[in-house]
């Protein structure tokens, strides 16, 4: 028997982010413990660049962590814009009406913590490109602290929390896109976009057979490799082509290639996909290292962007909105669980540290220091985050 829409989708979604965020934090806490492990974490850093496969680009060799960060990632922007699609075109951002309050506060939660970031690094021009890195939202470990919480939370403000996450993905993509793109191939980017003509067609052709679509995917995920484009935006792009039957009030349409292919992978990216970047990412060697560091200014500056910047964008635009009229915050709840889902927002994770590997490209002591900053944002996030809801009145006083 198939589920409702509410469900099916969104919530199912929901469900298994829930438990998918349990099994991330699991893995990179197991990353931190062997990355710091003697007899251990040398083979674990060697494990992670051991050069295997195919080479596609002259004097760049894939190696594990790459097939994982530009491969398995990108499988992981895959469902991100099945998502994205889904949602704007038959789900709860199809309307302009359910896309303000989400949209503003997701904007205001990726430019506060940017400007946080900025002025603290204002000194170090080397480290401003850093800074997307705590603009984003790890909507799998925000959710999983969500699911430790129960019913405390009201599904709207649990709604609300994943909304702002998926429009958070949609600016991490283009700030992906457009700031850590460069040395172009203009011939293999124009590859590209003849094999996403191919899939535009097929899609306006009513194709539905999913075959010639993954196919082409993969084609576009090599073009858009060779491009210097990172290739994970072909996930993104690929996805933004799968056809969708739209089925409003009632069950997924079991015609739709869309919502097959977001069933089908939903759980690989959750349990799978997700958790080996984690391991592969979080890993990293605190030996030698003082608590001290944690006040660095690249680990300072994310940290804060992330704890203070993410919390300060969203809960006051929701207050803006709430007192001008454009927006009401979510139904039955309170401005206390506002705030602990707007702390929430700080865990940044894989997005985090996906783009702070993009910032800062073979600079293996920033990209340490990136993982700390991130890992020491996210975790006060959580906890502070859980310790709101769990403590917040259930309702709101008249």
């Amino acid at each position: 028997m198939q589920k409702t829409k509410a469900g099916s989708a969104l919530r199912s979604f929901m469900s298994s982010e829930a438990s998918g965020g349990i099994v991330l934090i699991l893995a990179s806490a197991a990353a931190m413990i062997v990355a710091n492990i003697p007899g251990l974490s040398q083979g674990y850093f060697d494990f992670l660049h051991f050069e295997t496969g195919p080479t596609f680009k002259p004097g760049h060799p894939m190696s594990i962590h790459l097939w994982i960060n530009d491969g398995l990632m990108a499988i992981f922007f895959f469902l991100v814009g099945l998502e994205i699609k889904r949602e704007f075109v038959d789900g709860r951002l199809a309307t302009w009406e359910r896309r303000r309050l989400p949209a503003v506060a997701a904007a205001a939660g990726m430019l506060v913590p940017a400007l946080i970031y900025l002025g603290l690094t204002s000194s170090r021009p080397e480290l401003q490109a850093g800074w997307a890195v705590p603009a984003a939202t790890d909507i799998a470990f925000a959710i999983g602290v969500l699911a430790l919480l129960g019913s405390r939370v009201p599904a709207s403000m649990k709604l609300f929390l994943t909304t702002v996450a998926i429009v958070d993905d949609m600016g991490a993509v283009a700030i992906i896109a457009l700031a850590y793109t460069d040395h172009l191939s203009t011939f293999a980017l124009f590859l590209a976009v003849i094999v996403l003509g191919a899939m535009y067609t097929l899609n306006k052709s009513g194709v539905k057979r999913l075959s010639p679509y993954v196919i082409l995917s993969v084609l576009l995920w090599y073009f858009v490799f060779l491009s210097g484009v990172h290739a994970t935006i072909a996930g993104v792009l690929a996805a933004l082509m799968i056809p969708i039957t739209k089925s409003p009030g009632a069950p997924d349409s079991e015609e739709s290639p869309l919502h097959k292919l977001e069933h089908r992978l939903e759980y690989w990216v959750a349990f799978f996909v997700v958790p080996v970047f984690g391991f592969a990412n979080a890993g990293v060697s605190f030996l030698g290292l003082t608590p001290a560091i944690l006040f660095d200014t690249l680990p300072l500056a994310i940290a804060a962007g992330l704890f203070f910047g993410k919390q300060i964008g969203i809960l006051g635009i929701m207050w803006i909105a709430d007192k001008t009229g454009f927006a009401q915050t979510p139904g039955g709840s309170t401005w206390a669980q506002a705030y602990g889902v707007s702390l929430l927002a700080g865990i940044g994770f894989t997005m985090s540290l996906f783009i702070g590997g993009l910032a800062f490209p073979g600079n293996e002591l920033l990209i340490d220091e990136v993982k700390i900053g991130v890992l020491s944002g996210s975790i006060l996030s959580a906890i502070v985050g859980f310790l709101v809801l769990r403590f917040a009145p259930a309702k709101r006083a008249d």
